[in-house]
């Protein structure tokens, strides 16, 4: 997660019993390579302690004790400066109302104040709130007035989710959960990237094609490569679509999820979906055949064994292709093949027509479907040609789309 490195992250501690959760948040986020200072309300004392954020992020963790302390009243200046993101979790009803009307009476809401102000020769930090609270608490006028402020100011918020309370009560109010957290985090600080206001469309995971009501054919493909363009796509900053088929996967925060199944369907959402895009990025496993007639009902063992005869499912790449100007203006494809691999992954990027192609051989054990890893060679339009080593999915995703930047930059 190259995102985090080297960030500076406020995380800011409110009074609420869902302050355990920040703990593993400071603790994902301190793994992923992010500088993680913490910030108790006198409240969120009351509930956990500074050496539990100390014991899992290694840097001293602030209480308002800290406001007049030995760095005297420029603390909170001091932390503001050098924060590239302000997140507070869990964020009370009192914090929301604070940061809505500016009140400074802590050293959580002073910092937040300083850091997410104008800052001289910096950009404005980002501030993400993550509520937590009883149900009538959140659903308040008053409360829904302070979301009201702050989104309009351009604070981004993570949730609240929905569920039972500690009060045994069941709505919306309760802290997203930390996975979901981190990914919130990881879209904010994306924002600025070299992506900023692109859409850029990915397909992923295997489409289906009816046999009859209960069987399929299918693929191996399990979307994981997919999934981690569309990630890395948003930590670049873009605005991600994201046509799934089958792949059973969460799909990443802020991400737009078109869930698919047959290439019929998955053709339709892509030339919908790219239509007037900045790029497609075509990681998703279509079925090449599809039955011919799909049985009305089940299929039976006592009526023997039955013909199937198959007919070519549609081609979306070939059908991007004669998009005219509505096509978007990169388009990168995959080829998982199980011989020759570059002769093959040639011939389909000079017959769709494709800027990139990323060529796989699926016989690998340690790449392609289903594992974590994956080995592909990069052939460009321009003939040029990129072998990567073994890495993770995550890493080829980010590699991927780096080059596809590049690409749109020369467009």
């Amino acid at each position: 997660m190259t995102i985090f490195s080297n960030k500076h992250i406020l995380l800011g501690v409110t009074g609420s019993i869902a302050a355990y959760k920040a703990v593993e948040l400071a603790s994902k986020l301190t793994q992923a390579g992010a500088q993680v200072d913490v910030i108790l309300t006198p409240a969120a004392e009351k509930f956990i302690t500074p050496l539990t954020f100390q014991s899992v992020t290694g840097r001293k963790a602030f209480t308002d004790a800290d406001l007049w302390g030995g760095q005297a009243h420029v603390l909170h200046v001091g932390l503001a400066q050098t924060a590239d993101l302000v997140v507070i979790a869990p964020c009370t009803a009192n914090t929301l109302a604070k940061l809505a009307h500016g009140i400074a009476d802590s050293l959580l809401t002073i910092t937040a104040l300083a850091a997410c102000g104008e800052r001289s020769l910096t950009a404005r930090c980002p501030l993400l709130a993550a509520p937590a609270m009883d149900v009538g608490i959140y659903t308040n006028a008053a409360t829904q007035d302070n979301v009201r402020i702050l989104t309009a100011r351009g604070v981004y918020f993570a949730g609240p989710g929905e569920g039972r309370m500690a009060s045994g009560l069941v709505g919306k109010g309760r802290l997203v959960e930390p996975a979901e957290l981190l990914g919130h985090v990881r879209f904010v600080l994306g924002r600025p990237g070299p992506l900023a206001g692109k859409k850029i469309i990915v397909t992923a995971g295997g489409t289906q094609e009816p046999l009859d009501p209960v069987r399929v054919l299918a693929n191996k493909s399990s979307g994981k490569q997919g999934y981690a363009l569309a990630q890395a796509a948003l930590d670049a900053g873009g605005t991600v679509s994201l046509v799934s088929a089958s792949a059973g996967l969460p799909a990443p925060v802020g991400a737009r999820l078109i869930p698919v199944s047959t290439a019929q369907e998955m053709l339709q959402a892509v030339l919908t979906e790219s239509a007037g895009g900045a790029a497609l990025v075509m990681a998703a496993a279509v079925a090449d055949f599809r039955p011919k007639q799909v049985a009305a009902n089940k299929l039976k063992k006592r009526d023997g064994i039955p013909q199937i005869e198959l007919e070519a499912a549609p081609d979306v790449l070939a059908a991007v292709a004669g998009m005219g100007p509505e096509r978007p203006r990169v388009v990168i494809g995959f080829a998982a093949e199980s011989r020759d691999l570059l002769e093959n992954a040639t011939a389909k990027l000079k017959a769709k027509k494709l800027d990139m192609i990323a060529a796989n051989d699926i016989t690998a054990t340690d790449a392609g479907f289903g594992v974590d890893t994956n080995r592909v060679t990069l052939l460009f339009a321009d003939a040029k040609e990129q072998a990567l080593p073994l890495m993770s999915k995550d890493e080829v995703a980010e590699t991927i789309i780096a080059h596809l930047a590049m690409l749109l930059e020369t467009k």
